[in-house]
């Protein structure tokens, strides 16, 4: 069985005993988090929601609380001698998922 959820404005294709990588969330390593904004249930038989499925829940667990690989972004003006860098990380949460219920 697997379900299709939504976190932090973007969609993920989950099954049970998975790791996914979400937009930071305020949870701590270790406890248990409930994903409700579930948009579609698959498996032997396929329920869509309108736009989320009633009564279907996605548990998992912390696992971590990081920041992702630097990503260095630099703009140069021509003829200007202008130019700027900039660095960026961006904080995730590592969740592994516990279990589907419909």
């Amino acid at each position: 069985m697997y379900a299709i959820i939504e976190t932090g404005g973007k969609q993920y294709r989950v099954e049970e005993g998975c790791k996914i990588f979400v937009e930071k969330l305020p949870a701590s390593v270790g406890s248990e988090i409930t994903l409700d904004k579930v948009l579609m249930l698959g498996g032997s038989a396929v329920t869509m929601g309108k736009p989320y499925v009633a009564n279907a829940v996605v548990k998992g667990e912390v696992v971590e609380q990081g920041r992702a690989a630097k990503v260095m972004v630099f703009k140069r003006w021509r003829r200007n001698d202008s130019r700027k860098l900039r660095g960026h990380r961006q904080s995730f949460t590592a969740i592994k998922i516990t279990g589907i219920s419909a």
